[in-house]
């Protein structure tokens, strides 16, 4: 077997093919969950991948943390993993396009993978993307926003990283929700990058200092600026302005009980990890395939998209949406061979 990573790799790979299954367990696959770099969005992932090998009977399934946002760092991470004989991976792509060489790379190995949380862009070698709709939740929250404004007045959208395969996709959603108001309500501006501590406290507490009169809503699409805005209303006393953030940091939260925050979308992250680690591993034995016919959704970076589900969490649910968070989780899972493989 050749490894073109490196030959290391290579002759690791040729011994992981003689592992003899753990005791106790339904499998011996070694399963890892990568994400695209540190970041809270992830959290949940380490826990669901302990989930996953109790409840699957799965030898490993590890989350993994590259020690930065680049992709090389992702990349000698995937190869350190290879290495030590994992077989299969569910990965954030570091970047949409970049990502496409290693994988294709390790799918001539006998090595799937799939993008999670995240999608690689077509033509690619991932089975398929495993996420939320981003642009379906970025429209969802937008109008939600609307709403709460009385569907007029000006709103700012803060953005992700750039670097982000699903900044831009959010990005095109707010300004599709804006331009359904026929010019009752306008984007003011869109300020990008900052889903990091530094550049949110910055960008944010700037912004409000200087047009905090002009804004009467906004819309964050990336967690850490949810949490900073959601902080930074508070700290003004202002509920005038009117705000839907993503995820569901307990700050977020709690401003929504206290009424600085309009609502804030769901994700789900837990279930993204735990079913991914659950098809990686049926994948991985070979008593499985995807269907070449199964009912994928297309999206503007790939034709093989299935949504983890997503909510928009207010008021009137903000105790309850958890339960509706596992219950879809339990339901996607539960229906995933029937629907999108073909096993033995």
């Amino acid at each position: 077997m050749t490894f073109r990573l490196s030959g290391l790799v290579a002759a690791s790979l040729v011994v992981a093919t003689a592992l003899t299954p753990v005791a106790g367990l339904a499998s011996d696959n070694k399963i890892a969950i990568i994400s695209g770099g540190p970041h809270p969005y992830f959290t949940p992932w380490e826990q669901a991948a302990a989930d996953a090998a109790k409840d699957f009977g799965i030898a490993t399934v590890e989350f993994k943390v590259p020690s930065d946002w680049k992709l090389e760092l992702q990349t000698e991470l995937l190869e350190s993993l290879a290495a030590q004989g994992y077989t299969g991976f569910g990965i954030f792509p570091g970047d949409a396009v970049g990502i496409n060489s290693t994988v294709a790379e390790l799918k001539d190995n006998g090595i799937p993978s799939l993008a999670v949380a995240g999608c690689a862009q077509d033509p690619t070698q991932v089975e398929f993307c495993f996420g939320t709709d981003v642009y379906h939740s970025a429209y969802l929250g937008t109008k939600a926003l609307i709403e709460a404004m009385g569907g007029k007045g000006a709103i700012v959208h803060l953005a992700g990283l750039l670097v982000d395969p699903n900044t831009t996709l959010r990005s095109d959603a707010v300004q599709k929700a804006v331009d359904e108001t026929n010019g009752a309500v306008t984007l003011l501006q869109t300020v990008a990058d900052t889903d990091a501590q530094e550049a949110a406290d910055q960008k944010i507490n700037a912004l409000l200092a200087a047009q905090k009169d002009e804004i009467g809503g906004m819309i964050a699409t990336a967690y850490i600026p949810s949490v900073v805005s959601s902080t930074a209303l508070r700290n003004l006393g202002d509920k005038r302005i009117k705000f839907v953030g993503i995820d569901d940091d307990p700050i977020v939260l709690d401003a929504i009980r206290d009424g600085f925050v309009a609502g804030t979308m769901a994700q789900n992250p837990y279930g993204q990890a735990y079913i991914s680690a659950y098809v990686l591993d049926l994948l991985a034995s070979g008593s499985c395939t995807v269907k070449a016919d199964a009912p994928f959704v297309t999206t503007p970076q790939t034709a093989k998209f299935i949504d983890s589900g997503t909510l928009v969490i207010s008021a009137a649910n903000i105790d309850a949406y958890q339960n509706d968070l596992k219950a879809l989780t339990t339901e996607i899972q539960s229906g995933f061979k029937d629907k999108y493989l073909t096993c033995n």
